[in-house]
């Protein structure tokens, strides 16, 4: 039987990232800063996928960062099975990697370029002490699980002599030498040929399943999500918008962002006839800077359905329908309010 045991939270998690100051700031005392993260809740549980999805500049990769504690937070907590955490380097950061890894975008990027594929899993192996008695078994063993077969083939290769879905999987092979009990994979297979990305995805499932992993899918694509994760998570300039279970976020989404995302992904139907009708739903213009973020809610700036108070006040999580745990950070669900300005 699948444990669905806590493994990683965020609390609160927030980071905003200082601008560096002109001379006029300096004497001013002015003090900017981008507000990249902003009071973000998220649970990873043991053979669970959560999708993270966003446009570009929403906050994603930088959440993934944090959880891997390669950014320090501004505020919030990060907690390792129930204990807050917070390494500063050495044997700390040693010992928080072996248990919670990240996969990151590109995988010709995070290989040595002049190292080989033995070098990389070596090192993992040895770092964190997983060797065994047969380091050549161990090795062999790795790549075998990302079903890179036979192994002797890809040990001595170099990130060039592989193709973009290999690497990736070298990258997999790499952090699961660790024996970690999280991924945090950042889009993971963005980078890949279309193609391919389906066999990661994939490979990435099965390893959940069989080494009962819990998994962060950090991704743009809300279809994919829909694949690949138990629990989806919809992230907007800095701020989590909406939340549930996959099914229910990508068929009966409730945040205007969130059907803004589903009508923006490519579908053969509204070529057929159908995209006249969904225009007039879809937000307009840009996301909005980061380092003067709008008050209230950061998406009424674009949202066709804005009223008054998104404007002035942040909104809250509100429970959606008769589905347990689907949310909105949305003032369309709060009836009495919306009521009273004449919203349906």
């Amino acid at each position: 039987m699948t444990s669905t045991q806590v493994v990683l939270e965020a609390i609160g998690l927030t980071k905003h990232f200082p601008v560096r100051r002109s001379l006029r700031q300096i004497f001013r005392k002015e003090h900017s800063a981008v507000h990249a993260v902003d009071d973000v809740h998220l649970t990873l549980r043991r053979g669970r996928v959560v999708a993270l999805v966003g446009e570009s500049g929403s906050g994603k990769s930088t959440v993934a960062r944090l959880l891997a504690q390669l950014y320090p937070r501004t505020g919030g907590d990060i907690r390792l099975h129930g204990a807050s955490t917070s390494v500063n380097g050495g044997r700390g950061f040693r010992a928080y990697a072996a248990r919670v890894q990240m996969i990151f975008q590109d995988p010709f990027a995070s290989l040595n370029p002049v190292h080989t594929i033995r070098y990389h899993l070596t090192r993992a192996l040895k770092i964190h002490h997983n060797t065994g008695d047969d380091l050549e078994a161990a090795l062999h063993e790795l790549l075998g699980r990302v079903s890179l077969t036979p192994p002797e083939r890809y040990l001595d290769k170099f990130p060039h002599e592989l193709s973009g879905g290999q690497r990736q999987r070298v990258a997999i092979a790499r952090a699961l030498g660790a024996r970690p009990e999280a991924l945090l994979a950042d889009e993971p297979v963005s980078m890949l040929d279309v193609s391919i990305r389906l066999g990661v995805l994939n490979l990435l499932r099965d390893l959940k399943e069989r080494l009962n992993l819990a998994i962060l899918y950090i991704t743009h694509d809300i279809a994919s999500a829909r694949y690949f994760a138990d629990e989806t998570l919809v992230m907007y300039a800095g701020r989590m918008v909406e939340g549930g279970d996959s099914e229910t976020v990508t068929q009966t989404p409730a945040h205007p962002y969130t059907r803004l995302l589903i009508d923006s992904a490519p579908d053969p139907d509204r070529l057929t006839g159908n995209a006249g009708e969904l225009a007039t739903d879809r937000g307009n213009g840009e996301p909005p800077s980061l380092i003067e973020p709008p008050t209230g809610c950061r998406f009424h700036p674009r949202c066709p359905m804005a009223m008054a108070r998104c404007t002035t006040d942040l909104p809250v999580r509100i429970e959606i329908g008769d589905r347990p745990g689907h949310w909105a950070a949305c003032w369309l669900y709060d009836q009495e309010k919306a009521a009273s300005e004449g919203v349906a």
